[in-house]
């Protein structure tokens, strides 16, 4: 069996430094990082822990590899509810969890990527925001190295889960209870992001609401800010009868638009955070419990680990009024 003595032999570098390397620490050189690699690749070496993890049915250790929305604050609201159901499940199944922040690893290739998780022995990754343009994940899913549990992604194969809401039934509840006892012939719509797969389902949700109802729809790209939704309900929102928001963040700024113009329109939001709470005019909005859906990702990824194959899971959601006295504790 090829040791770590051998890697470093004949890498030419100390034992210490292929550990480093392994391990991904920062202060290695690009050229000695590829020298190690080169030959861990060729001799085929595999790290003890990873090597013991691998000789099991399954490894216990798991990633949450979530993106962090460096736009607001607010929305980190979701990524600790995220993460305190994973840590719950994890803990309730006796997994070990680590939670890695997608710009820790950003720059990275499939292959480098794939060295990192092996490094730390991780045998399941439960990946959060995850977008059409992150190529490198796709990559990883198709890969097949790890079990993997996606949220909102459609992504399903033998290795990898998605678990989901139906995000389009969901749009197209709370429009209807937006609109519910309302004379209404137009919609102002703020989607997402342009390359996001909820956006999609979303919006999709939306123009079959529209035609649905005879409606009109005006589009608007708000890239899930309350700046940007702000400034399209400032340009747009006077004409039209309702305005739907992709987003809870984007319906307040879609609302404190409409306060500042002294008109009133009906505004739903979507994700049910608590700052919708906080407004001062009640609005639907989807609730979703983002640690359910993330305690049943690790227990989705447990069932992977164990040997089955990846599957769809959809959760159910529920329509919401945040009121200040649901919220206070």
């Amino acid at each position: 069996m090829v040791s770590i003595k051998d890697v470093a032999k004949e890498a030419g570098v100390a034992i210490s430094t292929v550990s480093k390397v392994l391990n991904n620490y920062p202060n290695v050189s690009e050229e000695t990082r590829k020298k190690v690699y080169e030959v861990v690749d060729r001799l085929g070496f595999v790290p003890n822990s990873v090597a013991a993890a691998l000789s099991s049915k399954r490894s216990g250790r798991i990633a949450l590899l979530i993106k962090l929305n460096s736009q607001t604050q607010a929305i980190d609201e979701i990524n600790m509810q995220y993460i305190s159901g994973a840590i719950y499940k994890a803990q309730e199944l006796q997994m070990d969890v680590i939670t890695i922040f997608y710009s820790m690893v950003s720059d990275m290739n499939v292959e480098e990527l794939t060295r990192y998780f092996t490094a730390q022995s991780i045998g399941g990754i439960i990946i959060y925001g995850m977008g059409k343009e992150d190529t490198v994940l796709h990559q990883l899913i198709d890969n097949g190295d790890f079990k993997i549990v996606v949220i909102d992604a459609p992504m399903v194969n033998e290795n990898t889960s998605v678990v989901t809401i139906d995000h389009k039934q969901a749009q197209k509840d709370v429009a209807e209870k937006a609109i519910e006892g309302s004379n209404v012939n137009s919609i102002l719509y703020i989607a997402g992001k342009p390359n996001g797969y909820v956006t999609d389902y979303r919006l999709e949700g939306i123009k079959e609401f529209a035609k649905e109802h005879q409606l009109s729809l005006c589009v608007k790209e708000g890239d899930f800010s309350e700046l940007k939704a702000r400034e399209i309900t400032f340009e747009y929102g006077r004409d039209m009868d309702v305005i739907v928001c992709a987003s809870d963040l984007m319906a307040i700024g879609a609302m404190k638009a409409l306060i500042d113009m002294d008109i009133f329109h009906p505004v739903c939001g979507f994700d049910g955070i608590i700052l919708m709470g906080y407004v001062g005019k009640q609005m639907h909005t989807v609730r979703q419990n983002f640690a359910g859906i993330s305690a049943a990702a690790v227990a989705e990824l447990d069932r992977l680990l164990a040997g089955e194959s990846g599957q769809k899971i959809v959760l159910k959601h529920e329509l919401v009024r945040l009121k200040y006295e649901d919220i206070i504790r």
